[in-house]
Parts: structure tokens; sequence; C-alpha cells
């Protein structure tokens, strides 16, 4: 995969676009772009021919965006725990999660993929439970494939790659293509030893698995620049022996491009593919963070000229697919399905307190089942008595 992409070609624009950046991010130097943050192309041999497919990639993107925002104010308003935001990013997480096919891949997301799973097909209120810490929110549908949210760093990747080589066992033997494991890690998370263990199984096993490492810049308040001396950290790839391609992350044609052919080089048997998408966190870590106190904004402000919405939205007007009602539309409809979320979460069973331990292990230890035994009996009139 090519990853220095050429001059653009592109005319100038006659319509509103998002601004672009004047204060350049080395990170993103012989990073794949499609579309320019102003929304030009620069890439035309990669724009899909099928306007209404880019169209329905802008809706599910903005569709996150949307619900990202409005978490922030639900926990603001006491109504959702400690929260990790993702807007500014989420077309990393759109782009890559809407290159799988839904039923058939798996997503293994970070704690940071409220994103990702909302594009693949979990429900809104399923997302708000999870940030609730109630037991709905961590079951999920098994027909669905996505795993549940990772607080552990990097501990989805040694799950995401035995999932990738039971599928590729089960395909062996049916003699069909693959299904596909799809896995995300944050910049800070190629630190840790369980990014390696996923890494290095996936490559020597030729793995049907893709990785995609979301590198926003900081791990909490560490800059990637302070936990590596690599130059990039997609070069990684080369030492678990699989290809690797680096992409702008804010764009979400260019990851929507990449991310499909390594599910397609995967699920053909070629192995897996790690692709570092390049972004960056204008927000805080979480809800309860405040990163004035470890970086100056101005990086931050640059970002936010490349809002990779702005950059779509902007393409697809100037194409005449796009325009202010339709924006408009797709906000009001956006807000009912929050608003009906909302709505089915409140109304969910209360919280036992033993339920905290179901859905750890398939078959609990016996230690869990003591102390479910132990919480049954210190509240007997909510359990029917102890256990």
């Amino acid at each position: 995969m090519s990853s220095t992409p050429p001059a653009s070609t592109a005319a100038a624009s006659t319509v509103p676009a998002s601004p672009g950046t004047d204060t350049p991010d080395p990170r993103l130097d012989d990073a794949l772009t499609v579309l320019h943050p102003d929304g030009q192309v620069a890439r035309p041999d990669l724009v899909p021919t099928d306007t209404a497919h880019v169209t329905r990639l802008y809706r599910a993107m903005r569709r996150a965006r949307l619900f990202d925002e409005r978490a922030l104010l639900l926990q603001r308003q006491g109504r959702l725990g400690v929260y990790p935001l993702f807007g500014g990013m989420e077309a990393t997480q759109v782009g890559a999660a809407l290159a799988l096919t839904p039923g058939r891949d798996w997503l293994a997301p970070t704690y940071r993929g409220s994103g990702c799973a909302l594009a693949y097909g979990l429900p809104m209120s399923k997302v708000i439970l999870n940030w609730r810490a109630h037991p709905d929110g961590f079951r999920m549908d098994p027909d669905l494939r996505v795993l549940p949210f990772y607080t552990p760093i990097a501990n989805q990747l040694p799950h995401a790659t035995g999932i990738a080589l039971a599928e590729a066992r089960h395909a062996r033997r049916e003699h069909r293509p693959s299904n596909v494991a799809l896995a995300f890690v944050g910049d800070g998370g190629t630190s840790e030893g369980d990014f390696h263990v996923g890494l290095n199984f996936a490559g020597a096993y030729r793995a049907p698995a893709v990785f995609v490492i979301e590198n926003n810049g900081w791990a909490i308040s560490t800059p990637t620049s302070r936990q590596t001396a690599a130059r990039t950290l997609a070069s990684r790839g080369e030492g678990y022996g699989m290809p690797a391609v680096r992409v702008d992350g804010n764009d979400l044609l260019a990851v929507h491009h990449v991310t499909a052919e390594a599910v397609a080089r995967a699920r053909r048997g070629d192995g897996p593919t790690l692709i570092e998408a390049i972004t960056y966190r204008i927000l805080p870590h979480t809800s309860s963070d405040d990163p004035a106190r470890y970086r100056d904004e101005v990086q931050a402000e640059a970002w936010k000229r490349r809002d990779p919405g702005l950059r779509l939205r902007a393409y697809l007007t100037r194409e005449g697919a796009w325009d202010e009602r339709q924006e408009d539309d797709l906000v009001r409809e956006v807000d009912a399905e929050l608003r009906a979320a909302v709505h089915d979460a409140d109304a969910a069973p209360d919280l036992e307190p033993w339920e905290l331990l179901e859905h750890v292990f398939e078959t609990p230890t016996p230690e869990m089942r003591e102390q479910q035994a132990e919480l049954r009996a210190l509240h007997p009139a909510r359990s029917g008595g102890p256990a």
C-alpha cells in the first residue's frame, strides 16, 4: 500500500470549506491523504465513484460526533460516568469500522472506541449504559461481534489475534474466505507488552487481523515523542512481519481506503496489516481531565482546523451531494435517536451489585462465585434471599 500521495490536481474551491491549517504536523509526513483539510481532492484515483457511498460514510461520522458531544453533556449532568471523548478523531474510528462486514467480522475497540462501535451497529443506549457501568452495557449481542470496551491498555490485541486465528481455522475447514478481526489501540498502547504479544502472534501465524493505531499524540499526559525513539509507530510492523501503512486519521476516505485494502488482504489469507492513523486528541483525555495542566493548545487549535467532518462535508458540498437542509435533517434525526437512547437507558432495571461480576469469564472462577454469594447475602431483599 502506498503511503505517499502525489500533489493535488484539484481546482480551487468555489464553495465554503473547512479552513486549512497553517501549522503542519510533522507526524503527517508521508501519511496517505485523499482529501486535503479544505475538502480539495489530493488523490482522485482513491475517491469512491459512488457519491451515495461517501454520503453514507459522512452520515455515520457525523452521527458519531453528535453522540460524543451529547455524552459529555450527560456526564456534566451526572447522568453518565467518566467518559473518554473522541471528538475530532471520529474519521479514524468510523472509516475503519465501516470497512468491515457486519455480522461477519469482529471489532475490538479501545475504551475510547464509542465511535467505531456505534458505526458498526452497537445501539446508542448500549453505549450509554456502558459508561454508566450498568451490566446491560457490557452484555454484547453475539451476532453483532463487537467486543466490550477495553480499559486495560492493549489488552484487546491478543484477544483479537485469537479470534482471527479461530476464524481462519473455521474458514479453512469450510473452504471459504476468512472473517476478519479489527482491533484499535492508542499510541500509548503500543508501549504495552500486549501490543507486542498480539502483533507478534498475528504476524507469526498470518492471522486475518487488522490493527489500527489511533495515534492522537498523547498517552494521557505523555506525548508520543516521549514514548518511543522510533520515527513512526508504523515502522514496528516490519518487526512483526506484516505490512504497515501511515494515513491521515482525519481523512475518512483515506482511512476507509487503507482499512478496506487491509481487510481484503486478511480475508484472502495474506495475513495481518498494521495501520497508523495520525490524528490528534483535541479534547481532554476524559471528562475528568484538564489538558491545560500538561500542554499548550497551539497544536490542538491547528488540528481543529483539520476537522474531519468539515473536510468531507466540503467535498460533498462541492460535488452537489450535500447541503444545509440535509445537514439540518441529519442533526434532527440524530437528536431524536439520542433522546430515545437516553430514555431506553433510563428505563433499564436497577443495577444489582453481584451483576458487576457477571460477563467477566464464560465460567466464573470459584472466587467470583464466592464473591457473588457474599453480595447476594448482603442484599437479601433484592436478591430474593441469600444464595
